[in-house]
Formats: structure tokens, sequence, C-alpha cells
């Protein structure tokens, strides 16, 4: 008998022995690439122009322009902020109240002049901000210090978890919308005209303005002072300011803010409280020139159906999360996922009770 039989010839065949091992292994789960930062530069290039010739202008403001095509350019603005605050913003990003379609049609027209992305994707963004505040998904994370939120997360590639989580985002109310979606699929085709060229033609031609006061006055110092007036909102209402409405969160009422944004700096009520048209408790237009906008389009008949918060409600979330609140625990954003407004899945059945609507179409 062999002490040591060869195991090619005396195993039957498909048999093995202990001392082989199975080569079939679980695969890995797939490991995500460390974030990097990559600048784009280009957006660096035309940002540090912007700049300088809004600065260039606003010297021209003073020393140059005409008295009409300064007071055309402050119009030019507030035109351009209400195709934010009252479109992309309230109506269409958080659906707190609703417009027939003449109203739609002008807010879309006024969000061009803006120039600050189609309706489309600033309402996808915004939605997603206020879905996963200061986390990496929020695409103007104020964790990430103030020039991030202000304008760095514009220099730079979106961060993967941005477009990870965006994927979940209903936006089916836009794509349904045929005002939405027009200025989405024609948006760079229209947004030069209604943002650089009417802007620059308007002083040109009706009062005899300069070529170089009407650019640089009229287009870019407006368009310069709107981008700062909306980043504002994402940077220093997010950091400076008193939290009465709750204060786990970041969002910060800022009164500077909302003088110079027409109304968008009420931001920790906003933030607990999307929903509401006003964006905002104060029942006065002082500092908030949109509330008073679409209030004015509601008596006329365009806006419609506005939700806002009965007071009882507001008293109580101040008393449980506010400044009446004991101690309230600090959230980690990591963990919370918040509703983006009127028609997020995630809003309690509590808030579709308790929410009140005006200007109902009836």
């Amino acid at each position: 008998m062999e002490l040591f039989p060869d195991p090619r010839v005396r195993m039957a065949p498909n048999v093995v022995t202990s001392t082989i091992t199975c080569e079939t292994t679980v695969p890995n789960p797939p490991v995500k690439k460390p974030y990097k930062r990559r600048i784009v530069w280009r957006n660096v290039i035309l940002f540090v122009y912007l700049h300088l010739a809004a600065l260039y202008g606003l010297y021209l403001m003073f020393f140059s322009a005409k008295l009409a095509t300064v007071a055309f350019a402050i119009l030019s603005y507030q035109i351009a902020a209400l195709g934010i605050t009252a479109g992309a913003h309230r109506l269409w990003s958080h659906r707190s109240y609703k417009a027939k379609y003449p109203l739609q049609i002008l807010l879309a027209f006024f969000n061009s002049v803006s120039f600050q992305n189609s309706i489309y994707e600033w309402a996808r963004d915004h939605r997603l901000h206020h879905k996963y505040s200061e986390t990496n998904a929020d695409p103007h994370n104020a964790t990430r210090g103030f020039f991030f939120s202000h304008i760095g997360w514009l220099l730079c590639k979106k961060h993967p978890d941005i477009r990870e989580k965006g994927k979940g985002i209903d936006m089916s109310d836009l794509k349904a919308n045929p005002v939405v979606m027009f200025q989405h699929r024609h948006y760079l085709k229209v947004m030069p005209i209604c943002c650089f060229i009417i802007p620059t033609l308007i002083p040109m031609y009706l009062w005899d303005e300069s070529f170089v006061n009407s650019w640089f006055v009229a287009t870019m110092f407006r368009y310069c002072f709107s981008l700062n007036m909306t980043w504002l909102v994402n940077s220093a209402a997010h950091m400076w300011g008193n939290r009465p409405y709750d204060k786990t969160i970041n969002p910060a009422e800022n009164f500077l803010v909302a003088i110079g944004a027409s109304g968008e700096g009420w931001h920790n009520y906003h933030h607990v409280f999307p929903w509401d048209y006003k964006a905002a408790e104060l029942g006065d237009y002082k500092m908030n020139f949109t509330t008073a906008f679409i209030d004015f389009m509601a008596k006329i008949g365009q806006a419609y159906d506005c939700k806002t918060v009965p007071d009882n409600v507001i008293k109580s979330r101040i008393q449980r999360t506010g400044t009446l609140a004991s101690a309230p625990v600090k959230k980690n954003p990591e963990e919370e996922v918040h509703p983006w407004g009127w028609g997020d899945e995630t809003v309690s059945e509590e808030d579709t009770k308790i929410a009140e609507t005006i200007y109902k179409n009836e």
C-alpha cells in the first residue's frame, strides 16, 4: 500500500479534499472615491469680470449715468428679484400658492431677466436644499463656510451626493407645467435677450443713454447686485440672526437680508414652514415686498389658493422648538430629511390639516 497515494489517481471525479478552498467570493461593495473639490475656471473668470464690471457700473451711477438709467436699473433689479422670489421660489419650488397662466408667463419672463438658471433647474436645486439642508447633498451647504454658500458652490463641481440625492426629488409637477418647460427648453435663447440685450438697449433708445452706461449700470451692476442678494439668503441668512421658531437649525431671521432680497431673509420661519406663501410670519409689507406682490395678484384674480400658517400653530412651534423651548436637542443634519414644500411626501398629516388657504379660487 502506498503511504502517500497520488490524489490525481485515487480521487473520484468531482470530489475535492479539505485542502482545496473554494475560489467563489462575495464581491466587496463599491467604495466611494473621496470627494475632491474641482474648480470650474470658466465660472471663476466670468464672475471676476462680472464683479469688476459691477464696481465700474457703481462708479458710473454716481458720476456719469443719467438719473433715468439709475432708476431703470433699480426697476430691473426688482423685476428680476420677483422672478426668483415670487416665481422660482414661492410658486414653483414650494408650491405655496397657485397662479393663472398670465401671471405664470409674467413670472417666467421676470425669471429670465434674473439669469439664475431656468425655473426647472432652480426649483430642483432649491427643493434639494430644503430636503437635505446643511449636508453634502445641499448645493450651497452653509456648514462649508460663508464663501462657499455665497458664491463658492458655483465655482466648483457639485458634490456627488447632490447628483445622487437629486434623483429622488419629485419634479413631476414642473415637468407637466407648459410654461416652466417652455422656458427650460428655450432658456439659452430667451435668457440673453431678457437679461442682457433688452436692459442695455432700452436706456440707449428711449433716453439716449451711452452704451457704456447702459451696459455697466443697467445690465452688469443690476445683474451682479441681484445675484448677491439671492446668494445672501444662502449664506448670511444661514449664519447670522435669531432663531425664534427652531433653535436647532442654522437658518435665521436676518433683517438686512430681508430688505435686500424682497422679503426672503426671514429664513428661520421659512425653513420651519416652507409652504407658507409669505415666507414669514410678518403681516405687513415693509420687509416683504414679494408678499405684497402676491397679494396684489390675488386681488386681481391671478394668484389663488395661498397657503399660510395659523397663529396658534406658530405659537405652539415657538414653545416647542423656538425661543420659548427649554432646550431642544441639536439635530444631526445628516440624519434629517425635511419637506421642500406643499406636495412633498414628507409633509406631515398634521401640517396638511392645520394649513390655512386664503384667496381661494371659487
